[in-house]
């Protein structure tokens, strides 16, 4: 009989503790708990692992070779698993060459729809382009002067490299007598020998004539033969160098472009066919930007305004510029932003045929002494990327250049010949670049001919359905064009799961990590309709979630608790949502049951209007050339529902102009007119998601650099004095005090070829990264490698006394990472755990008051105990008089910031507009603003 559970038995991954749990099949389950309490290590490590696990080893040998090894989760047994689908944020494509289109598989409709009813125009402005018959062409011909002599080709081989031996032999078979090749006329006995590495055109001569009354039924003969021999092409030569090229397929009459047989590949991109020839199908090209190369017009040449030609090993550009400046009379001592345009022309672009005496002589005494034309800086900085063989001229090179549209195919991707095709007056990119919204309005509203209409049906219902999806996980503001790279990791996240909704597929395990972030409350409704639609196909999801209301909707919920890390790891309730409200024990059954929340703030922060850092002008994206002004010295939130422009004022105006003028940053901002009022601000931060180390070497100790304060004591130690042991003995990164046999990693790794890689604790150290020597200095009782296997906040009892190391970890404490152990590698932490770890590392520095934080939605993966915490963490340095900017979704955020910005009312073209500023109190009054009517309920 079919199971209607999933049961695990012994489930002991990470910090689990040889748990038992019980899942309902085919309903909306949400695991919830505090951050680092196990719910990833319940739903990721053992219930996806598992389940991916037993499919693979279902395949052969020869296939599992290609798919990786698969551990096994520390787990007796799990019982009625399902195949697993895992919907995570972290695997969104980083290549150019995925789009939201690609993705979704929706540009191969597309490309179907347009290859299918499609119609070409003439991309010189001729009209609709139709494919022509025999006597059709005949006509046209006929309608040339009399006495017009013509020659009528058949054109065999266009644009193709080779000696073509055998097409000459296969002309010979066939009869004819001439040949021409790359424009000479040959007889074909005496064919050229072609060089095979270039290019070649070779057409037949079928016939020669002179246009005059009865040569008709000749004419007809001799194209119709053309057509034959070229597969539907014909070459009509008029003898004074005019040709007329006609189609049996699609080619202009009265410019001869042409368009080949309209098939998907050619609205591909991603082919050679159809993709643009000058940016490869990218869409955007790197450009010299004068801007970068020249970033202080306030400077003249002699001080040095051209950046990317100031003398770093030689002074040969120097004297170059000076050499042209004394001979084309531009002076060197008037600031950049003053000099004539023909002047900056010039020294950009080059001097075209001009010349000018250039005299050099070199470190060595080499002597350069020629007349030249100047080359222009863009010119010579493309040329040297180009040509240069290093990696790090070419890496120092890119950093004047900027990715701008392609102006050939202006960012469409696509060749003229795709582009030329339109389906309801529009070509594909056009439609690619509409909102998935207004796409959806465009289909629906799509006049075709009755018999294209029948053919277009299915596909246009295909491409209808996918979005359709997309909008109903809140992500109609998205255009197909949009590049995956540029997706956040909610959005990415969601449009997965609407790939996979369209995939109806039943009886599945499918397993989502958060798909709330990164969406305003108005479009969580939406997405929680679609999750219930995916389990109504007979689905089992498990959610990995913290929103309240996704809890409320699930069927069954699961908190896993009571603290982190080791505090964690038991099941603390597990039920309806309404019977964990009920749990006196579940810290998320008392935040549902309103017994526990955090609280709105007794009194706001005043707002000083002459310390404000003023945008001004932004337009970039779809923000409406708005101005946007953020306070010094409180915490703004910048809200509005996805897509409304939040990032792209923050971190691609604001956070790049502040990089720059404060970090001097060599990476554009987005288009905006000024940024002012930064000036007494002393540093910038970027507090993100991001992992604080690389490898399993960086740990909290060393991140937070309370591992030099604890090495510093043990080498002052009386054992480590007399040894002679200074601080570097202490160090598991550097010879000396590490054990050599794992180089200080305490685990070696043995490769198994068909099993999973298997990590054993060295068999020398046993697991303690450091020799003997080393661990015989105790400090307290404890070796260096016990320090670091002691949680932060066991440590802080333990170096109570030692005030700079217990300033350190209190730090670590406060921001809740309390659980953690010094040694954890910092590759183990999550994106949240990784955040507050920064704030930590920040909370430590002796404060100026003066910097300025940026967070892009902190609460991602915090439960509202952990808010409650950070939040906390954000009021102690914002009182100690610096200025923090959060982009946030979370009412509880929201409600505790001093200001808001508000974006909207939409995403994407309907959005980007300031709807409404004040505190939360005055932002909850205006009507057209979402948040500010979700707002209104929290306070």
């Amino acid at each position: 009989m079919p199971q209607d559970k999933i049961v695990i038995h012994g489930a002991r991954e990470h910090n689990l503790k040889n748990i038992d749990v019980t899942i309902p099949r085919d309903k909306l389950v949400v695991v919830t708990g505090v951050s680092g309490s196990g719910k990833s290590s319940l739903a990721f490590e053992t219930l996806y692992a598992e389940g991916q696990r037993r499919y693979v080893e279902s395949l052969s040998a020869y296939a599992r070779q290609f798919l990786g090894n698969m551990d096994k989760p520390d787990v007796d047994s799990i019982d009625g698993l399902s195949p697993a689908i895992s919907i995570d944020q972290k695997t969104t494509s980083k290549n150019p060459r995925s789009t939201v289109g690609t993705v979704t598989e929706i540009n191969d409709y597309l490309r179907l729809l347009f290859a299918r009813v499609g119609k070409p125009f003439c991309i010189n402005g001729h009209g609709e382009i139709s494919a022509q018959s025999v006597e059709e062409i005949v006509d046209q011909i006929l309608e040339l002067p009399e006495k017009t002599r013509l020659q009528i080709l058949a054109p065999i081989v266009r644009g193709k490299k080779g000696q073509h031996v055998k097409v000459f032999e296969r002309v010979q078979k066939e009869g004819y007598v001439r040949v021409r090749a790359d424009g000479e006329v040959y007889d074909v006995t005496e064919a050229p020998e072609l060089d095979k590495n270039k290019k070649h055109n070779i057409e037949v001569v079928i016939d020669r004539i002179v246009v005059k009354e009865g040569i008709r039924s000749r004419l007809f003969d001799s194209v119709e033969a053309a057509l034959r021999i070229a597969e539907g092409y014909v070459i009509v030569d008029k003898m004074d160098g005019e040709e007329l090229l006609f189609s049996e397929f699609y080619a202009c009459p009265v410019c001869g472009f042409t368009v080949p047989e309209l098939e998907p590949r050619l609205f591909s991109f991603n082919a050679p066919f159809g993709s643009c020839p000058d940016c490869d199908g990218l869409g955007m090209k790197n450009e010299v930007d004068p801007d970068l190369v020249i970033p202080d017009d306030s400077k003249t040449l002699r001080e040095g305004a051209i950046v990317a030609w100031n003398p770093i090993s030689s002074n040969y550009y120097p004297t170059m510029l000076e050499c042209a400046c004394r001979d084309f009379g531009i002076d060197m001592d008037t600031p950049w932003a003053d000099l004539p345009e023909e002047h900056k022309d010039l020294i950009l672009n080059g001097s075209g045929k001009r010349e000018f005496h250039f005299h050099y002589v070199g470190d060595f005494g080499n002597v350069s002494d020629k007349d030249m034309v100047f080359p222009g800086i863009i010119n010579n900085i493309n040329r040297r990327f180009r040509e240069t063989s290093s990696d790090y001229t070419r890496e120092y090179l890119r950093g004047y250049m900027t990715e701008l549209t392609c102006t050939t195919c202006h960012g469409y991707r696509l060749n003229d010949q795709a582009l030329s095709v339109k389906v309801d007056g529009k070509h594909i990119g056009e439609l690619s670049n509409l909102a998935i919204g207004d796409e959806l309005e465009f289909l629906a509203a799509l006049t075709l001919s009755a018999n294209d209409e029948m053919i277009a049906q299915p596909i246009v219902k295909e491409i209808k359905d996918r979005l359709s999806f997309l909008k109903n996980v809140g992500l109609d503001y998205l255009t197909l064009s949009r590049a995956s790279g540029t997706l956040s990791g909610g959005e990415s996240q969601r449009i997965r799961l609407a790939t996979q909704i369209g995939s109806n597929l039943s009886g599945v395990l499918y397993i989502l990590d958060e798909p709330s972030i990164g969406l305003h409350q108005r479009d969580n409704d939406r997405l929680i309709e679609s999750l219930q639609k995916m389990r109504d196909l007979g689905n089992t999801l498990i959610v990995v979630e913290h929103d309240e209301d996704t809890m409320k909707a699930a069927d069954w919920l699961i908190d896993v608790g009571p603290g982190a890390g080791d505090l964690g790891g038991e099941i603390i309730a597990a039920g309806t949502p309404k019977q964990v409200a009920k749990n006196k024990k579940s810290l998320t059954g008392q935040y549902l049951s309103g017994k526990r929340s955090i609280p709105v703030p007794e009194k706001r922060r005043k707002i000083d209007k002459k310390r404000m850092v003023k945008v001004i002008g932004a337009s970039e994206n779809n923000l409406q050339n708005i101005d946007a002004q953020f306070p010094l010295g409180i915490m703004t939130a910048v809200t509005g529902v996805s897509g409304s422009g939040k990032s792209t004022l923050v971190n691609s105006i604001l956070k790049k102009t502040l990089a720059q003028k404060l970090n001097h940053n060599s990476e554009k901002p987005g288009k905006h007119k000024k940024v002012t009022g930064y000036e007494e601000i002393e540093r910038l931060i970027d507090i993100d998601q991001s992992p604080i180390g690389r490898t399993p070497r960086s740990n909290p100790a060393t991140y937070t650099s309370v591992f030099d304060d604890i090495r510093g004591l043990f080498a002052e130690t009386n054992e480590a004095k007399i040894r002679g042991y200074k601080k570097g003995r202490f160090s598991f990164n550097v010879k000396g005090g590490r054990c050599e046999a794992c180089s200080g990693d305490g685990i070696i790794k043995i490769e198994m070829h068909f099993l999973p890689d298997v990590y054993v604790p060295c068999e020398i150290c046993h697991g303690k990264r450091y020799n003997s020597e080393t661990l015989e200095v105790h400090y307290k009782g404890k070796n260096i490698s016990e320090i670091l296997d002691m949680r932060v906040s066991d440590a802080l009892e333990f170096f109570r006394h030692i005030p700079k190391i217990e300033r350190k970890l209190q730090t670590i404490v406060d921001v809740g990472l309390g659980y953690v152990t010094l040694g954890q590698p910092a590759t183990t932490l999550s994106g949240g755990e990784a955040q507050r770890m920064k704030l930590a590392s920040e909370l430590q520095k002796r404060s100026t008051g003066k910097s300025f934080y940026i967070l892009d939605e902190p609460t991602t993966g915090l439960h509202s105990e952990d808010i409650a915490t950070l939040i906390n963490v954000l009021d102690r340095l914002v009182d100690q008089g610096n200025t923090i900017v959060v982009i946030e979704h979370n009412l509880d955020v929201i409600k505790t910031a001093d200001y808001i910005i508000d974006l909207g009312p939409e995403g994407g073209a309907g959005g980007g507009t300031v709807l409404a500023t004040g505190t939360p109190e005055e932002v909850a009054e205006v009507e057209q603003s979402y948040t500010g009517q979700y707002l209104k309920q929290k306070l």
